[in-house]
């Protein structure tokens, strides 16, 4: 289903009932950019530490934003069926007042998106608004100061138009007497009467519904009566709300304490805490704390299946939706009593007749169909005896236990951030040096683009004619050594440390140098001296 700005508050309500209640929640997003290229050397490499990447990652989150969030909420009615409420919210952050956000496009991810019919005037014209605790702050404050500043110059317009036609209005008007401002969106519907009430002490509006507002002229003495009436649709923690938009959900999610699964989350989860939480720490041990104390219990089904896949030999995947389609397939023994079955709901059932490849709240739905077959193909292996019941979710979170929070990490020094503890390094293939002969002025893009072809190595520079090269795969290692032995400028080996580390080159050679400056010092404090 999908959900925009018009019809989000009407919807906030029961969407906070089904969270609450869920037995888990399944989330996906998409952005306006993925990896920034500025600065230089920006991109994902195997020589990042959990940290290095963080920050790369960083950089990248604050300069795009998020353009659609899926949120699959799975409840688990009775037995093995698990109903499905999938939500496709359209996001855009919040201008109201003097919040303004700078953001930036990815070519590739416009394009990438618009292949898959991703509708971008949805996204700018009936995006959700939201904003973090800084913004919210700082807009709190906007609003009990006696100015009220716009960021938008088509607000402003909208503005000046309401003012000069009830400003004209009320000259002759009578006190009693009403008029009907319309056409107004949902930030134009308070600015109007927050602007409207500061600028006319003898003026009171009410919204109407239908983009309308009801301006009416009355007596200073009725006005102090109204302003102090709880039916005033008009005050501070309301429009707060309004303005906080789809954060209200982000804190329904952070206080149900539900699992909270996605499919290599780690973008996920930075954009969850930059754009509804905080802005993103500096320290990379901080963001973690933070995000476990958000979500306890995270499940990202690429740690889950990557694991699966190669425990159970099954067909290789390169996507989300194949492994749905994979884990489906009765072959795996999946098709019996007690597999968990997925129902989407009758409001939700767009799902159930097309695929949608990367549209946020379909992909949100296989991620959480995803879990639920994989970690019964766990509990099956895991037992000898064939499932006598359906297996309650408790008993799928055993079964998966060691992949809890364990969230999938790209082409890095660890296989996975463990966002309860310490991270584990992987075992990747030994480091290649790589001598260059007769090539001057080389880079390391061009040693990158001369393995490209052959297979995939991260390059960096050791020296001005070396270079490190770095695999995720122990048979590229093993090419490169065996079929680049004759290559005319550049000469491969085995990295070791006490070799072709320049800070042990160093040291050994200060160490020859004070050795060979002892030996003169020796030589010639030892040698006979002349007496008279």
């Amino acid at each position: 289903m999908e959900v925009g700005a018009a019809c989000f508050e009407r919807r906030l309500s029961r969407l906070q009932d089904r969270i609450r209640r869920a037995a888990f929640l399944a989330l996906d997003m998409e952005f306006t950019g993925l990896h920034s290229i500025f600065p230089q050397n920006n991109e994902p490499s195997l020589f990042d530490s959990p940290a290095e990447r963080y920050l790369k990652a960083r950089w990248s989150v604050q300069h795009f934003t998020v353009s659609q969030l899926g949120l699959a909420i799975f409840s688990n009615e009775n037995s093995n069926k698990y109903v499905v409420h999938s939500y496709n919210f359209f996001l855009f952050p919040s201008t109201m007042g003097i919040t303004d956000v700078e953001f930036t496009f990815s070519a590739s991810s416009i394009q990438f998106l618009s292949h898959y019919g991703f509708d971008y005037n949805k996204f700018l014209k009936d995006g959700i608004p939201y904003m973090n605790e800084v913004q919210e702050k700082i807009f709190s404050q906007h609003l009990s100061a006696s100015s009220w500043k716009h960021s938008s110059s088509l607000d402003r317009d909208v503005l000046k138009k309401a003012i000069d036609k009830v400003t004209c209005w009320i000259a002759a008007a009578e006190e009693e007497e009403t008029m009907i401002l319309q056409d107004l969106s949902g930030y134009q519907m308070f600015e109007v009467q927050l602007v409207l009430r500061r600028a006319l002490q003898n003026v009171w509006t009410q919204p109407l519904g239908g983009k309308k507002i009801m301006v009416k002229k009355v007596s200073p003495q009725h006005r102090q009566l109204l302003e102090n009436s709880r039916y005033d649709y008009c005050r501070k923690e309301l429009i707060l709300l309004s303005a906080r938009g789809f954060t209200n959900l982000f804190l329904t999610l952070v206080r149900a304490k539900k699992p909270l699964v996605g499919h290599n989350m780690f973008m996920d989860l930075m954009h969850l805490h930059d754009k509804f939480y905080k802005p993103l720490p500096e320290s990379y041990e901080e963001f973690k704390r933070n995000i476990h104390n958000l979500f306890p219990v995270l499940i990202d089904t690429k740690t889950v299946t990557k694991s699966i896949w190669k425990k159970y030999l099954l067909p290789r995947v390169s996507d989300l939706l194949e492994a749905y389609t994979i884990l489906c397939n009765s072959n795996l023994d999946l098709k019996d009593p007690t597999c968990p079955v997925t129902v989407l709901a009758s409001d939700c059932s767009r799902y159930a007749e097309k695929k949608f490849p990367h549209e946020a709240g379909y992909d949100a739905f296989l991620c959480g169909s995803v879990l639920l077959k994989s970690a019964h193909l766990l509990l099956c292996r895991h037992t000898d005896e064939a499932v006598a019941a359906a297996p309650s979710f408790s008993q799928y979170l055993a079964v998966l236990a060691k992949y809890l929070n364990k969230v999938n990490f790209v082409r890095g020094g660890v296989s996975s951030i463990n966002f309860s503890g310490e991270d584990t390094p992987c075992q990747l293939p030994p480091l290649l040096v790589v001598h260059v002969q007769g090539w001057p002025e080389v880079n390391e893009r061009q040693i990158y683009q001369e393995f490209k072809a052959f297979c995939h190595f991260d390059v960096r520079r050791l020296s001005k004619n070396q270079f490190i090269l770095l695999s995720n795969k122990f048979k590229h290692v093993r090419f490169v050594l065996r079929d680049f032995r004759h290559h005319p400028h550049l000469r491969i080996s085995v990295y070791r440390h006490w070799r072709h580390s320049p800070h042990v080159n160093c040291l050994l050679r200060i160490s020859g140098i004070v050795v060979v400056w002892s030996l003169l010092a020796f030589a010639l404090g030892g040698a006979p001296r002349c007496s008279f």
